[in-house]
């Protein structure tokens, strides 16, 4: 599902003429990439709601301005210091023919089921929520499923045994291959279990 939304055309820039726009409820954005810059504004309300949606940060968005839509990505948001307020959002035109770079979030599941919880009386660790990967807009997933049914107390999950939909390739940062999830044991446990073999 495409998330669609609307903007229009912004003539007037600068601080001034930004300032004028977040008092009458609306975001001054940027539309750039493959083209002219285009300076956009966009309604403060339907903006901040879809920001709340974690599918707004990692999927191809329709951009509708003033009756013309384009694909684009969001690729920076400003939020107020302190107040539930955006500030300024910057999206990139997509090519369909070009490859993107963008950080997709992990789902996690079977983690009660697995034998490291039901068994070791693990807690799993979260290492990593989003992983960066580069793909034809078409391919780019909204999340990736890292299933837990199988971890063992004491083991981890590393990003290359992520499974890769068809076309998504991982983006590498530094050496090595960094921990997903691990299965950590909760202090207390094995104090009990040790507290149980003595009582029994």
């Amino acid at each position: 599902m495409q998330i669609e939304f609307k903007a229009t055309k912004r003539v007037e820039q600068g601080t001034g003429a930004s300032r004028r726009l977040r008092r009458a409820g609306q975001i001054p954005g940027i539309i750039y990439g493959s083209g002219e810059a285009q300076a956009i504004a966009l309604d403060h309300n339907e903006l901040y709601h879809l920001l709340r949606k974690e599918a707004f940060h990692a999927s191809i968005l329709s951009v509708n301005v003033d009756g013309v839509k384009q694909p684009v990505l969001l690729r920076d948001t400003q939020w107020h210091p302190f107040r539930q307020q955006v500030l300024h959002l910057d999206f990139q035109r997509v090519d369909a023919s070009q490859k993107i770079h963008l950080k997709v979030p992990l789902h996690f599941v079977n983690g009660d089921v697995s034998p490291a919880v039901k068994l070791g009386g693990c807690m799993i660790s979260h290492t990593i929520t989003e992983v960066d990967v580069s793909c034809l807009p078409g391919n780019l997933p909204e999340f990736i499923e890292v299933d837990l049914a199988n971890l063992q107390a004491g083991e981890s999950i590393h990003v290359s045994q992520l499974p890769l939909p068809a076309g998504v390739e991982l983006v590498a940062h530094g050496e090595g291959d960094p921990v997903v999830a691990t299965a950590v044991t909760v202090k207390g446990a094995a104090a009990e279990e040790g507290a149980e073999g003595a009582a029994a």
